[in-house]
């Protein structure tokens, strides 16, 4: 039987079809932290944001397993158009907004203690950063209603340009010491941060400014992508700020930096050491599956839209999420995001995990791989 859409439904049925309205959890944090801290009196519920982000979620990721199932070739077209997966990812924006107020009430009129305050600013931060990759999915559709709900997801951490970098930047130059968002082999992650903030706004802008220039156009213009996305959070902080008082805003700031951090340390893990080839001609190899690191962790993957299916991502910028498909040949992270991003911050811990795992995707040779200026004598590579 076709739907409205005119496709035939297929006799497949999406097992995680219900469980993706999970991911609405992580907005709802701030709510979760107020009922509990107002049950049982206790502070410390107003870190549950980063409890739940960094011990929680590692320890559901292992409970629950892994997933390579794929949805059957027959059923994709119809995932693509059954717009009740879009409804998943367009409900994070109400509860990320509410609960971002009920955050700024509380942190101004809640006579909150300071660690309290603290820890609910962090809190407020990991809705923000997740929000980050509900507007990666949003971004990368060609519906202009979603492209706008991206950039209103991404003002709440003075990340806009990032819809212009990831598009056009990132994904051009992904896995390649030329792209600021792909992490090489050696490079801490604390080394890695300010590389990629500093470069991937430098690249939004010269994207942007390319662009405008190409149609005869000043880049100082709210037809500049980056400069329109920027002007929303503007308008954000300014209202916010008009209704809480001043003493708000170095919360709000707080918490976008916290969010736009819990962003970088995901891309940190997405391909890190990787890199393609270049071809006869010069040029980069087409990105395929072994230019990503991949996880099929259940949990992290309801919970992030299906991120962790990197490699059909950069393959099919557009698909959505939904009908993502894992690929055999792809590396695979030894745990979900959820779990690897704890391990980021501790870097012995991390080349510990990770850098045998790069030898053994490129069979011993890591000439071949993606290696952060300086470290090629560890790693007994000619520079």
């Amino acid at each position: 039987m076709a739907g409205s859409t005119g496709i035939p439904e297929p006799d497949w049925r999406d097992p995680k079809r219900y469980l993706w309205l999970l991911g609405l959890i992580i907005p709802a944090f701030p709510f979760i932290a107020w009922g509990l801290v107002a049950a049982t009196g206790l502070g410390l519920f107003w870190w549950t944001g980063i409890v739940l982000l960094y011990v929680i979620f590692p320890v559901i990721d292992q409970l629950i397993g892994k997933d390579a199932d794929n949805p059957p070739e027959s059923a994709l077209a119809w995932l693509e158009e059954d717009r009740y997966y879009r409804w998943c990812t367009y409900l994070y924006l109400p509860l990320q907004y509410a609960g971002l107020v009920l955050g700024c009430w509380l942190l101004t009129r809640g006579d909150l203690s300071l660690a309290d305050r603290i820890g609910l600013t962090i809190t407020l931060g990991g809705v923000a950063g997740i929000a980050i990759n509900t507007a990666h999915e949003l971004g990368h559709k060609k519906e202009q209603l979603e492209r706008w709900l991206s950039k209103v997801a991404l003002a709440q951490t003075l990340y806009g340009h990032f819809f212009i970098e990831h598009n056009r930047g990132h994904h051009v130059r992904v896995a390649t010491p030329e792209d600021p968002a792909s992490a090489r082999l050696g490079e801490s992650f604390w080394r890695f941060l300010p590389r990629t903030v500093y470069g991937s706004l430098r690249s939004a802008w010269g994207l942007e400014k390319r662009r405008m220039e190409r149609r005869g156009k000043s880049p100082w213009s709210l037809r500049n992508d980056v400069l329109n996305a920027w002007a929303m959070s503007l308008v954000l902080f300014g209202a916010l700020v008009a209704a809480f008082g001043v003493e708000v805003l170095p919360y709000l700031l707080a918490q976008a930096v916290f969010g736009f951090s819990l962003l970088e340390v995901i891309n940190y893990t997405e391909h890190y050491g990787l890199l393609r080839a270049r071809t006869a001609s010069g040029r980069y190899e087409r990105c395929a599956p072994r230019h990503s690191w991949n996880s099929n962790n259940v949990a992290s993957n309801v919970f992030l839209y299906h991120l962790q299916r990197h490699s059909d991502h950069h393959a099919n910028p557009v698909r959505r999420y939904q009908a993502l498909r894992h690929f055999d040949e792809a590396p695979e992270l030894p745990t979900g995001y959820a779990g690897m991003i704890v391990l980021a911050y501790f870097p012995p811990l991390w080349r510990r995990v990770m850098d045998h795992r790069v030898r053994a995707h490129y069979d011993g040779d890591l000439s071949r791989a993606n290696v952060h200026p300086g470290k090629h004598a560890r790693y007994g590579v000619t520079a």
